[in-house]
């Protein structure tokens, strides 16, 4: 897929209980408000199919992880097809809670599943279309945790692993960072949502505003 990306991708990463949503939320109305055509979506999940994947994936059975990740690729391929490049083609700001960053961080270093295999895949099902800005949202596990713990019987999978395998998510999230300074910057996500959200204001406002300069 050849993609004129004449919106903006912006991702946001992060663990659990990090308030990826709540941000994303909170951007989008800013964006809005600045005149800008946004839409939000979410990985896995942003459309039909994704939908029925998210339901297995999250709150399923037991998935092998090699399973695992090949229903995100699948997701993955369905959603950029189906929303993603589309919204972009016309110019919107998409936001987007999770992206292929999280398929690293997860299934790469929290499973342990061969890295240069999940590149190969996300390449595959990103099909060109790559995120222009990542906001990672950076908080230590045990406080993320306890934030998610409060929801009891709602947690999913992924909410329940061990700690142990949150701290190698938070440090595969590092990783990615430290490999793409330009794209993923960091966020301290220890503050309450709107010191959070003036934080990354300003990161997306000029970023935002000089793409469709160019335009």
């Amino acid at each position: 897929m050849n993609v004129f990306m004449a919106g903006y991708f912006i991702t946001i990463e992060g663990g659990e209980g990090a308030g990826k949503t709540t941000l994303q939320h909170a951007l989008s109305r800013r964006l809005e408000e600045a005149g800008f055509t946004v839409l939000t979506t979410r990985e896995p999940g942003g459309t039909a199919l994704g939908a029925r994947l998210r339901g297995e994936l999250l709150n399923g059975g037991a998935v092998a992880p090699t399973a695992e990740l090949l229903l995100y690729a699948a997701d993955r391929a369905q959603h950029v097809s189906e929303v993603i490049a589309p919204a972009l083609a016309r110019g919107t700001v998409v936001l987007c809670d999770r992206f292929s960053d999280s398929t690293l961080a997860y299934q790469g270093f929290g499973r342990g599943l061969d890295a240069a295999l999940i590149r190969r895949l996300n390449r595959v099902a990103q099909q060109g279309v790559a995120p222009q800005l990542t906001l990672w949202l950076d908080l230590p596990v045990a406080k993320g945790l306890a934030r998610v713990s409060g929801r009891g019987a709602g947690r999913d999978r992924f909410e329940t692993e061990a700690r142990r395998f949150h701290e190698r998510v938070r440090r595969g999230f590092a990783e990615l960072a430290r490999q793409h300074p330009r794209r993923i910057l960091r966020v301290d996500a220890d503050q309450d949502p709107a010191g959070v959200l003036e934080a990354c204001w300003q990161i997306v406002l000029p970023r935002v505003r000089r793409r469709h300069a160019r335009l």
